[in-house]
This record gives structure tokens, C-alpha cells and sequence, in this order.
């Protein structure tokens, strides 16, 4: 069992533009669909699609339409209610894959359904193999959310705790590396009685990553464009990451494929060009892909083999519609060895 976590979902409209983006013109779309969504969402979504056995934990009322979405999709969820309404995101696409976002903040949620939510994952957490915490938090919520979360997940399991993977962005995933809050207030990646709050794996995209190698200490900056041209640097910078006590970095590096580095090794993997229709829940889909193969027992270089075909197969997707495995190329991936330091 996969668990997933997505404190802020979204219904997600992808809006197909029949050319590129044109700032202060009227364009009509040549097609709009809309999924439930979030990264986490996501995660089960493309699970499901084939045939694992997941629940997606998220807060909602009963009526939105983000739950309705599940529902329709047969993807199996554990909400807990509140009264504001779930955002809406949107995604504009044009040909070639080029995507412009626009995501709303989020509901509002005290301290107290801040807890009721963890309380809810730590409920459905009990015997899974993977817990994955993904997505924004929600305006309000602390920076080191994630890092409690962890570490509340391995008190309650008592020695029996998942594998936890994180997949965020800015504050929060910085917070969860690092022990730092995006204000430079300290907070503490150990507990007292020494429970971690470092994540199993992390699913970074370029970006990010540069901005957690920094966080991490490492001397040499890159920028998100330096680190997808040189996968030795991505590996490296990953590896950063890694040495500061996380499990292990999956960084996906768009078209360039992704790096995948752990205390033993690591490995780039490349896919042949795909006609990208849109690249919505593409690294959504590559996390899934890794999730796929570690619990089929594969090694850790065929579990980024995984990732990589699903990755490429939901870029040539419309919208934010997810693969199953079986749509998926992983003979046509090709894996090399990279040093990492």
C-alpha cells in the first residue's frame, strides 16, 4: 500500500492553446479538460491507473468537486471535511508542450485541522510501504510541516514506519532538507528522542534542486539550467543532499531525463525525444513510476528507469492525464553510471 498526502488539492483545468501565449490578445482553446489534482493526487492517480493498491489522504468537503473527480476516477481516498472550498489550478498549454500555471493558495485551516489531518494520515499510514507528502501547503500552515509529519509518522509506526518520500517546492522542501525555516528560524531536523524528520527519498526538479544544494551546504552553485546541460553537476549537487542525511534524490531534469543518486551510487537516465502535448503531472508521473519498481523489488537504477518512461509517457499526454505502466517505454531508457562527488 501507497499512501499519499496532499495538504492543498486542486482541480485542475488544462486549457490547450492552438499557438503560443500572446499577453493582452483574446485566443480561443482548441480543447479544456480538468482532473483532480495535487501532486499527491497525482501520485495515486497514476498508481491506480496501474492496478497498485493506494489511498490518497487530502482535506474536503464531501460536495467539491475535487473529491467528486476521485470518485468518478475510482481512486480511493481518506478526506477530512472542512467548509472552504478546495483552489483551482490552471494550466495553459501550447504546441510543443510549452505550459504556463497558474495556481490559486489554497483554503485556510487553523491549528486544529492542521492536526486532525495529521491524525487522519497516520491513520491510513499504519502498514503502508511508502508514505509520499507532496504538493504547497496551504496559506498558514509551517514550513517544517513535512519534516513533523516525518517524524510524527516514525514515532507512531515504532519501528515499523514507511519509506517517505517528499516532492514540494521553496520553504517547505527546503525545511524539510535542511532544518531551516525560509526566515532562517532554526528548527530541528532530529527530535529529542532522535527521530529524524529527513525524508526517504526527495523528488526535486531542477530547480529546486539548486535550491537545496545551497541549503545543504554545497560550495558550488548552479543554476537550474547548468544543472539540467550537466548531469554531473545535478548528480553532484544531489549528492549534497544526500550527505546532509536524506535517503536518497530523484531529480527530475525535464527533457534531459533524470538523476537518481543514494550513499552507493548514481546514475543519469535519458529517454528518446517524445512530442510533448503537456508536461502537467509529469514529475507526478515519474515519482509513481520509482514507486512502481522499489515495491516490485527492482534495483535502485531500474527504479529510475521507471521513472524516466513515466515521466516521458505522461509528457506526451494531454492535460494532466496520467499513464499506466503498460503505456510506458523503459527498454527504450538508456542508464549510465555518473560520479556523484
Amino acid at each position: 500500500m501507497i499512501v499519499t498526502f496532499t495538504a492543498n488539492p486542486s482541480l485542475d483545468r488544462t486549457v490547450a492553446l492552438p499557438g503560443p501565449l500572446e499577453r493582452g490578445e483574446v485566443q480561443r482553446a482548441v480543447s479544456v479538460s480538468q482532473e483532480s489534482g495535487g501532486k499527491g493526487v497525482n501520485v495515486s492517480r497514476a498508481l491506480v491507473a496501474s492496478g497498485l493498491e493506494t489511498i490518497a489522504v487530502l482535506p474536503g468537503a464531501e460536495s467539491d468537486p475535487v473529491l467528486a473527480g476521485l470518485l468518478h476516477d475510482g481512486v480511493p481516498f481518506a478526506a477530512l471535511p472542512i467548509d472552504e472550498p478546495l483552489r483551482t489550478n490552471v494550466a495553459l498549454t501550447e504546441p510543443g508542450g510549452v505550459t504556463t500555471k497558474i495556481n490559486e493558495p489554497g483554503p485556510i485551516m487553523d491549528a486544529d485541522q492542521q492536526e486532525a489531518l495529521i491524525c487522519l494520515l497516520l491513520e491510513r499510514a499504519r502498514g503502508a510501504s511508502w508514505v509520499v507528502l507532496a504538493g504547497s501547503l496551504p496559506p498558514g500552515f509551517p514550513a517544517d510541516f513535512y519534516a513533523t509529519v516525518t517524524r510524527r509518522l516514525r514515532t507512531a509506526a515504532d519501528g515499523g514506519a514507511p519509506l517517505i518520500a517528499v516532492d514540494s517546492s521553496g520553504g517547505p522542501l527546503v525545511a524539510a532538507v535542511s532544518g531551516i525555516s525560509p526566515d532562517g528560524t532554526a528548527q530541528h531536523g532530529t527530535s529529542q528522542d532522535g527521530v529524524s524528520g529527513k525524508p526517504d527519498l526527495l523528488k526535486p526538479n531542477a530547480e529546486e534542486l539548486a535550491e537545496l544544494a545551497a541549503a545543504a551546504g554545497f560550495a558550488t552553485a548552479s543554476t537550474a539550467d547548468e544543472l539540467e546541460a550537466d548531469p554531473e553537476a545535478a548528480a553532484a549537487a544531489a549528492a549534497a543532499v544526500v550527505r546532509s542525511g536524506v535517503g536518497a534524490v530523484l531529480a527530475t531534469l525535464g527533457s534531459k531525463g533524470a538523476v537518481l543518486v543514494t550513499a552507493d551510487g548514481a546514475w543519469l537516465a535519458t529517454h528518446p525525444p517524445v512530442a510533448a502535448v503537456s508536461t502537467v503531472g509529469a514529475g507526478d508521473s515519474s515519482l509513481a513510476g520509482y514507486l512502481l519498481a522499489h515495491g516490485q523489488g527492482a534495483a535502485p537504477a531500474d527504479c529510475l528507469r521507471q521513472a524516466v518512461a513515466h515521466g516521458a509517457a505522461a509528457a506526451s499526454l494531454p492535460g494532466s492525464t496520467v499513464p499506466a505502466v503498460h503505456q510506458t517505454t523503459p527498454d527504450a531508457v538508456t542508464i549510465t553510471a555518473l560520479r556523484k562527488d
